[in-house]
């Protein structure tokens, strides 16, 4: 087997880019991806498809950037990563809202009570108040999560089935946990 040297990295950098990624991610990232989905369109593609075919689309959605980002290896890594993060985070979004219209029958779900729900998929405690340091730890768990299989997209090919999986596996963790929670456990609406 033939080995890959990569370049060293200066890991101080890296840990302070990827602490203020974090950061910027739970002050409005978070935020922007909710406001941009359309809850109505949401409910009309549960009613049609169903909910487990709705968490299924949105898992071969969320597979596709991933097996795009590891096709190239390295190069398309580096481009990549940032979309496919964006993208997997928009799925999850659109997995966490379609249960909890599942689960309520409701449509409006207001920003706090959709990251209440996000948490609880990620098994964040999330008390009482959603606070900035919430939403940094779920956004540490969604990168920890997403970045853990990373290395393994390195490699051309192999690397789009990795990164395909890895994505796909990770939806459909997310809709199967909130699936087994029953709604007074997955949504606390005041």
């Amino acid at each position: 087997m033939p080995v890959i040297k990569l370049p060293k990295l200066k890991t101080d950098k890296v840990k302070a880019d990827l602490k203020e990624a974090l950061s910027k991610l739970a002050k409005g990232g978070f935020r922007k991806i909710f406001d941009h989905l359309d809850q109505l369109k949401i409910k009309k593609g549960v009613d049609k498809l169903g909910i487990e075919k709705f968490i299924n689309q949105c898992a071969f959605l969320a597979a596709g950037s991933g097996a795009i980002i590891g096709l190239g290896g390295f190069s398309t890594i580096l481009i990549g990563v940032p979309l496919d993060i964006a993208n997997l985070i928009t799925q999850q979004f659109r997995v966490t809202m379609a249960i909890a219209y599942y689960n309520t029958g409701s449509t409006s779900l207001d920003f706090n009570d959709f990251m209440r729900i996000v948490a609880s998929s990620l098994r964040v405690d999330t008390g009482m108040a959603i606070s900035k340091n919430v939403m940094e730890e779920v956004a540490e768990k969604l990168m920890v999560n997403i970045g853990s299989k990373t290395a393994e997209r390195l490699m051309p090919v192999v690397g789009a089935a990795i990164g395909g999986t890895v994505n796909y596996l990770f939806i459909k963790r997310i809709g199967d946990n909130l699936l087994k929670k029953n709604p007074q456990q997955t949504i606390v609406i005041k």
